[in-house]
């Protein structure tokens, strides 16, 4: 199933890894789990050298993702990058399927990474691949599902035997860990009506809007509420049309400051970036990264980090207007550094704070790594839209929807 504009978007379907030694098969199997010649395959060890993503439906779990990792067992430097890159995927899964060949049993380099997932409470099961002559001897399968530990299959991508049980264990042990939240149900209820400020935004495709736009509009349908879209000029004039005030205003971050002075304060006003920090990760914890910003120092680095790669504009958000923002807040001395995508520095400990995009692109699990690894490091983290709310001194109105990371936000204000 080919991604488009009305594919579910990767960040919000079930994530399923396939890891193993190279030459293990997972190409194969992820094309006989599919019934499409999805990724490239070869009796050579190591053609898939890079983690490639496919979406597709798999019922009764809905809309997936799968993807395909280098081997385990990979060598030389190049070969380092790849497993790199291969425990970096983990941190998006919400299942991983660990794929063995039958010829050589369960090797080291699958029980070390076993023993990963469960330190780490991944969900996971194993797939006994090449088994081409059909079920192993009882005596074999019970070695296996011992070594293993976790619950196993036997199949053929090859000859299709066992792929049907592959698909069974896949979905029997398929579980969110805690269901995601609703972007916006809790807030605007059947047959309210929400109003979405929304600039055109010139990175994104002729006539498309950006991704966070697209989900809350659906997120609105989805619960029986209504969405008004217009453009921050308009917005005053939409106010006014309406019968009856709205349920809440939302905008795009960059347009804080106009839609705040445009709506009226009775009502509730957020922005989409604080919407997507609510839903990917944890609200309180990014309000109690406001307050580092506020304590910067000259000479101090902050990390801008976002979740993909996009074409940047001459006033490109991360890179042109938060740095600018900040600096007119703390000073024309503060340092900063961006990286992108899924790659992550190993040196965060050099950072006073990083502010993190939106999240848009990334499921939950990897958005609440990315928190708890700054945690780890003692590094503040916060986000897009909160900064600009702070810096533009808005913040607590931006906040009030939600009513626990108002109050944390309360305690920060009360220590300056």
């Amino acid at each position: 199933m080919p991604d488009d504009m009305n594919a579910t978007p990767r960040s919000s379907r079930f994530t399923i890894g396939l890891f193993g030694v190279r030459n293990a098969g997972k190409s194969s199997l992820i094309n006989a789990l599919t019934g499409q010649n999805l990724t490239i395959t070869s009796p050579v060890a190591g053609t898939t050298t890079d983690p490639v993503s496919k979406s597709m439906e798999l019922l009764p779990i809905g809309p997936v993702v799968f993807i395909d990792t280098a081997g385990l067992d990979d060598t030389g430097d190049l070969g380092s990058l790849r497993v790199e890159k291969t425990y970096e995927t983990l941190r998006k899964c919400n299942l991983a399927v660990v794929v063995a060949d039958l010829g050589q049993g369960i090797t080291d380099f699958e029980k070390n990474f076993i023993n990963e997932l469960k330190a780490r409470k991944i969900p996971a099961v194993l797939t006994v691949n090449k088994c081409d002559s059909g079920r192993p001897p009882e005596e074999v399968r019970n070695k296996l599902i011992a070594e293993a530990g976790i619950p196993t299959a036997f199949a053929s991508a090859a000859t299709g035997f066992g792929i049907g049980d592959v698909k069974e264990l896949i979905i029997k042990n398929a579980s969110y860990e805690e269901a995601e939240l609703s972007l916006i149900g809790d807030l605007v209820h059947p047959g309210e009506t929400a109003v979405l400020v929304v600039p055109i935004d010139k990175a994104a495709p002729k006539g498309r809007l950006i991704l966070p736009q697209q989900q809350t509009i659906r997120d609105l349908l989805e619960n029986d509420a209504s969405a008004i879209v217009t453009k921050p000029q308009e917005l005053k004039l939409t106010l006014a049309n309406l019968s009856q005030p709205p349920a809440i205003v939302i905008t795009d971050s960059q347009a804080f400051l106009k839609v705040s002075a445009d709506t009226p304060p009775e009502i509730p006003m957020t922005s989409f970036s604080i919407l997507f920090a609510r839903q990917k990760g944890n609200l309180t914890e990014l309000v109690r990264g406001i307050r580092r910003i506020h304590d910067l120092k000259p000479g101090e680095k902050v990390l801008i980090m976002e979740g993909c790669t996009h074409h940047r504009q001459s006033d490109d958000i991360g890179t042109v207007k938060i740095p600018r923002w900040i600096r007119q807040m703390a000073g024309s001395e503060i340092e900063f550094e961006w990286c992108s995508g899924a790659s992550i520095p190993k040196n965060l400990k050099e950072y006073a704070v990083i502010v993190h995009c939106g999240a848009c692109m990334l499921n939950r699990r990897e958005m609440q790594y990315r928190i708890e690894t700054a945690g780890r490091e003692g590094v503040a983290i916060t986000n897009y839209g909160m900064v600009i709310a702070y810096v533009l001194g808005i913040l607590p109105r931006a906040l009030k929807p939600f009513p626990a990371a108002a109050y944390e936000l309360e305690k920060v204000l009360r220590r300056e």
